[in-house]
Order: C-alpha cells, then structure tokens, then sequence
C-alpha cells in the first residue's frame, strides 16, 4: 500500500505521538508499503531510510488558525499523488484515517480543569476557556474533522476515548474502530540493563539500595506531579507506613523546566527526595533505573509511558482518567486510584510497592501483560482499518 501520515513535526526523540509515528513507519517500510510523511519539521536521522518526505511551509500566524492552515498545506500538497490512504494523527481534516492520540481537546480541556482541587477555581478555568479563541478554534475543528461531509475512517486508541466521541459529539461507537496503543518493544533492549541500571543511579546520584519511583511527562501538572508531592510528603512524614519509606526516592523527567515543581519540592520539605533530570534522550535509562512507575494523570488518552514501563517490567501506578488503565489488572501490575488527589490513597500505594517482595510480583505480572499485547498485535488491526479505508475510497 502507499500509504501518507500528516503531521506537522516528527521528531521521535521528544516520546509521545512522534516516538509512535517512526515504530509505525518502520514497520511498514518492513512489510515493503510505501510510506509518505508531509510535514514541516522531522528529524530524518530517527526514522527509516526508505521514507519519503514532503515539506509543507511553514505555518505562521495566530495559534488558533495554525492547524487550519497545516491542514490545507497538507492537502494541496498530497493533490495529485496517488496515496491509497491518508492518515492524520491530530489536528488535521481531509485525511482518510484519523487516529487521535491525544484524544479529544474538549475532553482534555475538561479534564484539565480536575488538577485545581477547588471546585471554585475549576469552575473558573472552565469560564476562562468558553471565552477563549483558541477553545473555539479547536473544537470548531474536531466538528469539521468528525461531522463533516466527508467522514473519515476514526481509529481510538481506548474505550474512554471512544466514550468522549459519543459523549462530546454523539459518534456512535459503531463508526469507531479501538486499536489500543502499543509500543515498539526493540527500542528498550535488555542485554545491559544491570550496567545501564548501574551507571545511571551512579550519574543522579542514588545509591544501589533505594527504591526509584518514576515519573514521566512534559506536562507535569496534567500528568499529576501536584498531587505525587502531595502524596509523598504524607508517605515521609506519617507514621502509617513505618520505616519503608525511608528507603524511597522519586526520579523526575521529561520537562527540562522544573523551576516551579522545585520550588513546590521545598515548600513540601520533599526536595531531598526527589531528583530531577529533566530531557532524557535514552528513556530506557530512565526505566531501568527505577522500580515502578507513578503516573497520577488527570487526563492521558492512553498513556504512552504507562505501556513502555511495563514493557520494562516496571509496576505501574496510574489513574482512571488514562485509556491505558485499561490495560491494566489493579493489585496485579500496580494499582488503578480514582482520584489524583488523594493523597492518602497515592501514598498507600506507593509504600506498597517499596516493599520487595510485592514489588517483584507486580514486575512480573507487568511483563505477563506486556506481551499479552504487543506492538505486531496494534499493527495488525491497523493494518485492517487501513485496507477498509482504501476500500471506501475506491469505492467512492
């Protein structure tokens, strides 16, 4: 198949819907299909040789209107070439496949205002949002790409967002296809984790004996790191959980700007127990340095990290608000919470996986569902989504 992805910078050592673009590449250009990438920025180094690429210019101007006008580049641009199908993967219309991985903006909008635990102040947020251009732009957007004239073929990458569609704009669920997200196992090779494991401890400075928890964004206060300082600060000063604490430490990365969690650090008394390293450009450093991963997201549509963790054979501690939730067998691989903000309930979690034993366990079960369901199994179904997309193409 010939076959065209539209987004507007590629550059997969950033993580997230960039890192899944070139494991999606790869593995067609694998299958010998002809793969096309128009975008206006990619990192050509960290993506298959035999791809093709087209640059659409440079978007300038308002934020509101930039997906606007990269849509419209990107179809005058694939004008004329004959591409079996098209595929946008965010903000983008006229595409025969839409696969949005980060999810619904109206969702993500509402969700967002969940991280402020006054009612007063989400309320607030909410207001300042239905006066705000960019809301309007973006949503007038998503009706344009789902109700518009020419419906595409939609690909969700969780039951949750299924449910949003429906929810936010009355797609019935028979015109979504779920395909959960899965990873590319061969970017985390485990023939030197015990020397990667080793010298990375050694470079941030924790001792062979501490437990690491991880956390993982470039949106800290999405992803919950308010509420996690929260939680620790309750785990280290309490009397509950015994002496286990003691031996925890928490390792920050992804955002290189951690002046403001920092500062949070030390007004909770938690600044010696955290450690941050901000941009990781090998994540599997990261992984392999720790012992479980703690994503208390407000919103994650399926969570790219929480895959790759247990993939590492990491436990994972997450939330109800990430598709990737899903996945997941609460007290097996880790523990599901309700509510980021429970502090109570994130610090019981947490010590329980400090302690050895339990911990070995849920790394365990978390490679058992790893490779329940893998990176050949997503492809595959994509796969089918994409040769009814060029059918009803054809057709029309």
């Amino acid at each position: 198949m010939n076959i065209a992805f539209c987004y507007e910078t590629v550059n997969p050592t950033r993580g997230g819907c960039e890192t899944y673009i070139a494991d999606l590449a790869r593995r067609l250009v694998a299958d010998r299909h002809e793969v096309h990438l128009y975008a206006r920025h990619w990192e050509e180094k960290a993506l298959p040789a035999q791809m093709c690429y087209h640059r659409v210019p440079a978007v300038r101007g308002t934020r509101f209107l930039r997906p606007w006008r990269f849509s419209r580049h990107c179809l005058q641009a694939m004008a004329g070439n004959a591409h079996d199908v098209t595929v946008g993967f965010d903000k983008t219309f006229g595409q025969d496949v839409l696969y949005p991985q980060a999810g619904l903006h109206v969702a993500t909008v509402d969700n967002n205002a969940r991280k402020y635990t006054s009612q007063t102040m989400r309320r607030f947020m909410r207001l300042l949002k239905a006066v705000d251009p960019v809301y309007w732009s973006y949503k007038l957007l998503e009706r344009r790409q789902y109700l518009g004239a020419d419906q595409p073929v939609v690909v969700v990458n969780s039951h949750m967002v299924r449910d949003h569609f429906q929810q936010y704009y009355g797609v019935p669920a028979a015109n979504l296809h779920v395909v959960r997200s899965a990873i590319d196992p061969n970017r985390f090779p485990e023939h030197d984790r015990l020397k990667v494991r080793q010298e990375s401890r050694q470079q941030w400075g924790m001792a062979p004996g501490e437990v690491v928890a991880l956390f993982a964004a470039m949106n800290y206060r999405l992803k919950g790191i308010d509420p996690l300082f929260g939680a620790l600060a309750r785990l280290f000063r309490g009397s509950e959980f015994g002496d286990r604490p003691r031996a925890l430490k928490l390792l920050v990365v992804g955002n290189p700007d951690t002046r403001r969690q920092e500062s949070l650090a030390r007004k909770l008394a938690i600044q010696d127990r955290v450690t941050f390293i901000g941009h990781c450009a090998e994540m599997r450093r990261a992984y392999f340095a720790s012992d479980f991963l703690v994503h208390p997201t407000f919103y994650d549509p399926c969570s790219l990290v929480v895959l790759e963790a247990l993939a590492c054979g990491l436990p994972v501690i997450t939330t109800r608000m990430n598709g990737a939730s899903e996945l997941l067998h609460p007290l097996r691989e880790g523990f599901v919470i309700d509510d980021p903000h429970d502090h109570a309930r994130l610090a019981w979690c947490m010590a329980q996986l400090v302690d050895g034993p339990r911990r070995q366990a849920c790394s365990l079960a978390a490679r058992q569902t790893a490779a329940q369901w893998t990176f050949e199994h997503h492809y595959r179904q994509l796969m089918d989504v994409f040769v009814e997309a060029a059918r009803r193409k054809q057709a029309a």
